[in-house]
C-alpha cells in the first residue's frame, strides 16, 4: 500500500494516513494482542497491544518488533490444595508467517541464529508486526534457550533477551532495508538497538536523532542496572569499546543504568500519566545530559475492550438496559468463579475485584490486613458484598505468590469471596464485564500509570482508588469514582498503609454501599458519569495520535 515504509510482503495494508506519514518502529518486551497469543505478562503488554490496534485504526506508518517467546510468561494454575502453581508449555502459533530473514547477534562474543516471524495486520487488527525467536535448531542448547521465557529469573539470560530484542531488531530492519525515522523503546528492555545503530555511524547525534523513550518506573531503584563489564563481555554494546560506551552514555564507574542510558540517547522521553511526568522529572533532574521528559498518559483500546451491550446502553442512556446488561454479564463471571472455586455468586449483589499484576506495592491484600473490619465488611447480611482476587506474580516472586496463597487460604471458608487463576486477556475482559467496584489501591506515586480501571470503567465498573496514575486525571470522587484521600507523605509504610486500608473502609461504608443498595438510580447515574466521562481521553486512539504529535514530531 502507498505510504508504508515496509518492504512488500510486510508492508502496512491501509494507505497511510498523512498525518501520520513518519516512519516509526515500536520495540517491547511484550504485547497482549490476543488471548490465543500469550506473549504477555501485564499491563506493560495490554498497553502495547492497545498501541499496535490503535495505530492500525488511524493507519499510522508503525510497526512492532518483540519477542516469540516459546513458553510465554507462564501458565497459572493450582496445586493439591488450591494453592497457585507455575507451568511453562510450549505453544504454537499457525497464524504466524516465516518471513524467511535469519541473521546472527553476537551474545557474549558468540554468534546466535536469530530468525523473524510476521504477524500480518489484519490477522488481529494491529501494524505489521514483527517477533524474534532464537529456539531454531542451528543454535546450541543455551542459544536456544534465550526466547524460552519472558522475564526470565535467570540474570544473564535476561540480558541476552534484551541483546536480541534491541540488536536484534536493528539487525531486522537492515535486512528488510529500512532505516524508520523514529525508534521507539517502550522499557530500556530494547536499548541494544541504539548501541547497533551508533556502531553503524559512529554519531550520538544519528543515535539520538531517531530515539525516543517511554519510561513506566517511577523509581530509580526500579530501573534496572547491571555490572557495566558484564554487559560489554556479553557484547551488549556491539562492537562499541567501553571506553566509548563511557563517552556516549556519560556512566562511569561499574554500575551501568539502562533507564539512564537511554534518556541520554533519545532527543525525548516521556513518563505514561501527568503525575508520573512530575515524579520522573524530579527523579532525573540531578543527572545531566539527560533529554527532556514530558508525559503521554497510558490509555487502551476501547473498540477492542468495550461491551457491545453496555456501550449501546451509554450511547441511548438507557438505565435499564445498562443495569440489566451488566446483570447479564455478572452472571456470565460467576459462571467462571463456579467452575474455578465450586461457589455460586449471586448477580444482585455488590461485586468488588482486585485483579493486576501481584506485586507489593500494588498491596493485594490491603483490605484484609485489618481482619476485624474485613470480618465485619463480608459477613455483612443486610449489604451484602462479594470480592474477587485476580493477578499474576511474577513465577519466581515467592513473596508475591506467599501473598497469592494467603488470600486463597482467607478465602477458603468464604461463599461470598474468591481468587481466580489464568489471569490473561480473556479473564481480565471478564473480571472488567462483572465488575461493580474496580478497586485499585497502590502506594500512591509507585504506580506509574496503571490501565485496568480504563476498561473497567468503560465497561459499567466504578474505581474505588488511590490518588495515583491516570485516576488523578479522571477522577471526580462521588461523581465518577471513589478516591482513598492521600496519606501525608511523611508517614512511615506501617501508618500509610494504615490510613489507607481505613480511607477504604470509610468509603464502602459512607459511599459505596449506601449508593448501591440505598439508591439504585444515583449508582447507575454514577456508572454511567464514569462510562461517559472515561472516552475519548483514555482511549488509545488519543494516545497514539499523541505520541505522533508530541514525541515522533
Amino acid at each position: 500500500m502507498s505510504g508504508s515504509f515496509l518492504p512488500k510482503p510486510f508492508s502496512h495494508s491501509y494507505e497511510i494516513d498523512p498525518k501520520f506519514s513518519k516512519s516509526a518502529v515500536y520495540f517491547s518486551c511484550e504485547f497482549a494482542i490476543d488471548q490465543i497469543f500469550k506473549i504477555y505478562s501485564g499491563g506493560l503488554g495490554f498497553l502495547a497491544g492497545s498501541h499496535m490496534r490503535s495505530a492500525a485504526a488511524l493507519r499510522q506508518n508503525l510497526c512492532g518488533i518483540g519477542m516469540l517467546w516459546t513458553y510465554g510468561y507462564y501458565n497459572q494454575t493450582r496445586g493439591e490444595e488450591r494453592e497457585m502453581a507455575v507451568q511453562f508449555r510450549k505453544k504454537q502459533y499457525a497464524f504466524l508467517q516465516d518471513t524467511g530473514i535469519k541473521f546472527q547477534v553476537p551474545v557474549h562474543g558468540h554468534p546466535v541464529w536469530v530468525k523473524a516471524m510476521f504477524l500480518p495486520g489484519d490477522v488481529f487488527g494491529t501494524v505489521p508486526m514483527f517477533f524474534l525467536t532464537t529456539d531454531l535448531d542451528e543454535n546450541d542448547h543455551l542459544s536456544r534457550q534465550i526466547t524460552h521465557r519472558l522475564y526470565d529469573n535467570d540474570p544473564l539470560r535476561r540480558i541476552a533477551q534484551y541483546i536480541i530484542l534491541g540488536a536484534g531488531g536493528a539487525r531486522l530492519l537492515e535486512e528488510l532495508g529500512v532505516d524508520p525515522e523514529v525508534w521507539h523503546l517502550n522499557e530500556a528492555h530494547g536499548l541494544s538497538a541504539a548501541f547497533r545503530v551508533y556502531e553503524k555511524y559512529r554519531s550520538l547525534d544519528e543515535v539520538k536523532k531517531r530515539f525516543v523513550f517511554t519510561t513506566h518506573t517511577p523509581e530509580e531503584a526500579g530501573n534496572e542496572k547491571h555490572d557495566f563489564k558484564l554487559l560489554h563481555d556479553f557484547t551488549f554494546f556491539g562492537s562499541v569499546p567501553k571506553k566509548e560506551v563511557e563517552q556516549v552514555t556519560g556512566i562511569h564507574g561499574e554500575v551501568f543504568n539502562h533507564s539512564l542510558a537511554a534518556l541520554r540517547m533519545s532527543h525525548l522521553s516521556n513518563a505514561v500519566s501527568k503525575l508520573h511526568g512530575d515524579v520522573s522529572r524530579k527523579m532525573w533532574e540531578s543527572f545531566p545530559g539527560i533529554c527532556p521528559i514530558t508525559h503521554v498518559t497510558n490509555a487502551q483500546n476501547a473498540k477492542f475492550w468495550k461491551d457491545r451491550g453496555l456501550e449501546h446502553a451509554r450511547k441511548e442512556g438507557d438505565i435499564e438496559e445498562l443495569r440489566n446488561r451488566k446483570r447479564e454479564l455478572k452472571s456470565r463471571l460467576f459462571q467462571t468463579v463456579a467452575d474455578q472455586t465450586g461457589k455460586l455468586f449471586d448477580p444482585d449483589v455488590l461485586t468488588v475485584v482486585w485483579a493486576r499484576r501481584f506485586a507489593g506495592y500494588k498491596r493485594p491484600d490491603l483490605i484484609a490486613r485489618d481482619i476485624r473490619l474485613f470480618r465485619s465488611l463480608v459477613n455483612g447480611n443486610e449489604r451484602p458484598v462479594q470480592i474477587i482476587w485476580a493477578g499474576k506474580p511474577f513465577p519466581f516472586d515467592y513473596g508475591a505468590i506467599d501473598t497469592f496463597n494467603h488470600l486463597v487460604h482467607l478465602t477458603k471458608d468464604h461463599p461470598n469471596l474468591a481468587v481466580l487463576v489464568g489471569y490473561e486477556l480473556d479473564l481480565s475482559r471478564q473480571l472488567k464485564y462483572g465488575a461493580d467496584i474496580w478497586l485499585n489501591n497502590p502506594v500512591v506515586t509507585r504506580e506509574a500509570s496503571g490501565t485496568s480501571g480504563m476498561t473497567a470503567a468503560m465497561n459499567a465498573a466504578v474505581n474505588l482508588s488511590t490518588y495515583d496514575g491516570w485516576v488523578c486525571e479522571f477522577s471526580k470522587d462521588g461523581h465518577n469514582s471513589f478516591i482513598i484521600p492521600p496519606a501525608d507523605p511523611a508517614l512511615d509504610a506501617e501508618a500509610r498503609d494504615r490510613h489507607d486500608l481505613l480511607g477504604f473502609y470509610e468509603a464502602m461504608e459512607k459511599q459505596v454501599l449506601p449508593l448501591y443498595y440505598g439508591d439504585p438510580d444515583g449508582w447507575w447515574k454514577l456508572v454511567l458519569n464514569s462510562m461517559n466521562e472515561v472516552v475519548p481521553f483514555f482511549d488509545s486512539d488519543r494516545m497514539v495520535t499523541e505520541y505522533y504529535e508530541k514525541i515522533y514530531a
